[in-house]
């Protein structure tokens, strides 16, 4: 592909993101919603929401080795289809079962989304450009988290949520023709797509830094998966008192801390050639920033929306992951790599939703609203610790951390 058609191609696989990411954070304004639709609790509803990530994680290293062996082309238009056939089934659903079963395919068909942008990005721009283009590709999801939040909420408002994601199917069936038009595989096989896939994934397997980045990438992106793609609205109009769309809105800055922060710090990294550093420091005030946002008492709405913003700054940082997990993998397994780290990010949504889903529930007093379970600051709090655990552990993995040697600059 020419310097243009690359682009383009890179900003349709970026989109595809965007649009998986909406899929992903749409349950979180029609919890009520679909508790009342299919008369669950909170549990059942984290289960619910969580599988797109039961379709999406398992298969994380599966695509990996196959978009190295077949280019993106087919994998991802054919992907996009799925993920908009599931959106369908979703939004006609009768039964919690078969609602089951179109987020299974939305997730199946997602799964192809974000190590599909990375394999774009790998084939046709030079590896300089890798973590900045990681963030940009960051950014176009965060893009999707945020129209997932008050956009999606306004659109549900007016069409409800059936239409509107019968809506969400209609756009993904036109990305997929796009994306198959316009997207190269590749002009000859590339150095990573060659030699023994099976040897190049045990070398993944074996080395303990590439683990120790799926370590930080699921922790990073545990609190935007599980708290801002879910929880964060129904807590803020309970604890805060505030309407679905304002809620909706406060949580959004989480995700624009994410969609800023990922290609500037991507950027930065590319730099510095050094990644370490900077992930034990942002790992340490991603911490901090959550357990406040949680856990101080008192907190306003204007201090509670800086600190998400500053929360989703600093877990963007989980793009560097990717990058120090192929500097220590073979180098003909950088989609094996990928599909490592992104299995944990991915599975961090798959376990934490319903954990905290079934803290809550364990923990509610028994008050309804229209149907819908009303669960205490008291019962949020306990379901919430899970994620101050798990950002710990991230920050400890940051300082466990090597960096390559000799070191590299993507």
């Amino acid at each position: 592909m020419t310097g243009g058609r690359a682009v383009f191609a890179f900003g349709l696989a970026a989109s595809f993101f965007t649009y998986a990411f909406v899929q992903r954070v749409a349950p979180s304004v029609i919890v009520g919603e679909l508790m009342a639709e299919f008369a669950v609790g909170a549990a059942v509803l984290g289960n619910l929401a969580a599988f797109y990530f039961y379709g999406y994680a398992p298969l994380q290293i599966p695509v990996g080795m196959l978009l190295d062996r077949f280019g993106p082309r087919r994998l991802m238009g054919f992907a996009v289809g799925v993920s908009s056939i599931g959106a369908v089934i979703f939004a006609i659903a009768p039964t919690i079962e078969i609602a089951y079963l179109g987020r299974l395919l939305v997730g199946i068909g997602a799964a192809f989304g974000w190590v599909g942008v990375l394999t774009v990005a790998t084939l046709w721009f030079a590896p300089t450009r890798f973590a900045m283009l990681t963030g940009i590709a960051q950014l176009f999801g965060m893009i999707g988290a945020i129209f997932g939040q008050a956009p999606l909420a306004l659109a549900v408002d007016a069409w409800g949520w059936r239409g509107t994601l019968g809506a969400l199917a209609v756009f993904g069936a036109l990305l997929a023709v796009a994306i198959f038009v316009v997207i190269a595989d590749k002009r000859t096989a590339p150095a990573h797509a060659t030699g023994n896939f099976a040897a190049g994934l045990r070398g993944v397997i074996r080395a303990r830094d590439a683990w120790l980045a799926t370590i930080y990438g699921f922790a990073m992106t545990g609190t935007m998966q599980s708290f801002a793609a879910l929880w964060a609205v129904p807590w803020l109009m309970q604890v805060h008192g505030l309407e679905r769309g304002s809620a909706a809105l406060l949580s959004s800055a989480m995700f624009a801390g994410w969609g800023i922060g990922a290609p500037i710090i991507g950027y930065v990294v590319d730099r510095l050639g050094r990644r370490v550093g900077p992930m034990r420091l942002l790992s340490a005030a991603m911490t901090v920033s959550l357990a406040a946002i949680l856990y101080w008492p008192g907190l306003g709405l204007p201090a509670l929306a800086v600190l998400m913003f500053v929360n989703g700054v600093c877990a963007s940082s989980m793009v560097i992951s990717y990058a120090h997990a192929r500097d220590h993998s073979p180098a003909n397994a950088s989609g094996a790599a990928y599909g490592l780290v992104n299995t944990a990010v991915v599975g961090s949504g798959a376990l934490l939703q319903p954990s905290i889903g079934a803290l809550l529930d364990r923990a509610w007093d028994g008050t309804l609203s229209g149907g819908s379970r009303v669960y205490s600051p008291a019962a949020f709090e306990q379901g919430f610790s899970i994620l101050l655990a798990v950002a710990v552990l991230g920050a400890l993995s940051a300082w466990l951390m090597r960096e390559p040697a000799p070191a590299k600059t993507l």
